[in-house]
């Protein structure tokens, strides 16, 4: 009688490992959307949290980050996907740490209650927000650019709409973080044009950081396995982008600040809306 064909291990691995990673960001997603309610219900009712304010968004962020991460390692090998994070939380941490020691390259900023420092200067947070902005504005921008992933160019289309999601992402999170939340606060410039305080260095250098970033950490986010034919579209960078701008544009508009709360809801609905369209190609 035939003997049946013994299993790869090989394969029976990868698959248990892809299960546990598909479960592991199911859980981490489901606590971040848990922490995503509490924050905004924060922000919409009278709602206190016992300990020290702000302690639900340090939470948010970290598994923000976290599911990030896991995401992306189910369409690259784990350690190009923690050397791309490395990389942008470097280059970002370092960026916003000289910024408040030198004003260069945002402009005047402090932080003032984001918990420990790094450096003396650095707030904590500030590298792992680095992390969610770059990889799920670049998830965004594929999604978008999805229709001519196959031109000569993509790769160049793909690093300008990167930078300005990236851009964009910021510029609704600082009337949150320096409005609504008072996380930090820029100092008055001679600039006569600012975004809710933030000068316009501060846009320029987003841009300038976010090239560099892209610069260095792409090689690292470029997926070198053999890829199917047919690639299925990744919707959770999006999730996580459109949730967070929803939540900038909730304490904007909880707050009385309608052109930062309006600017969020427009922005939201064009990247949603060409992400969409994109994915179905």
């Amino acid at each position: 009688m035939p003997q049946p064909a013994p299993d790869n291990p090989s394969a029976s691995s990868t698959d248990l490992a892809e299960r546990l990673r598909s479960l592991l960001l199911l859980v981490v997603s489901g606590l971040a959307f848990v922490m995503f309610v509490v924050v905004a219900l924060t922000l919409l009712t009278s709602l206190k949290l016992p300990g020290k304010p702000g302690w639900a968004e340090a939470v948010l962020v970290f598994l923000t980050a976290t599911a990030t991460i896991i995401s992306l390692a189910g369409h690259l090998p784990v350690q190009q996907v923690l050397l791309a994070a490395g990389i942008i939380a470097g280059i970002g941490g370092l960026a916003h740490g000289l910024a408040a020691a030198t004003a260069i390259p945002f402009g005047p900023i402090q932080f003032i209650d984001t918990g420990p420092r790094l450096f003396g200067y650095l707030a904590w947070p500030m590298p792992v927000i680095w992390v969610i902005v770059v990889l799920n504005s670049r998830g965004v921008a594929r999604l978008i650019l999805r229709p001519w992933r196959k031109t000569r160019r993509y790769g160049f289309w793909l690093l300008g709409m990167t930078a300005t999601l990236a851009v964009l992402f910021d510029l609704a999170l600082e009337p949150f973080a320096s409005q609504t939340r008072k996380f930090w606060l820029w100092l008055p410039t001679k600039l006569p044009v600012t975004w809710f305080d933030a000068p316009i260095t501060n846009l320029v250098g987003w841009i300038l950081v976010v090239l560099l970033i892209l610069a260095f950490a792409t090689p690292c986010l470029i997926n070198k396995r053999q890829r199917p034919r047919v690639s299925t579209p990744d919707y959770h960078p999006l999730i996580v982008w459109l949730l967070s701008v929803a939540l900038f544009g909730l304490g904007a508009f909880s707050h009385g600040i309608w052109l930062a709360g309006a600017f969020s809801a427009g922005i939201g609905l064009l990247a949603g809306a060409f992400a969409l369209r994109g994915a179905r190609w």
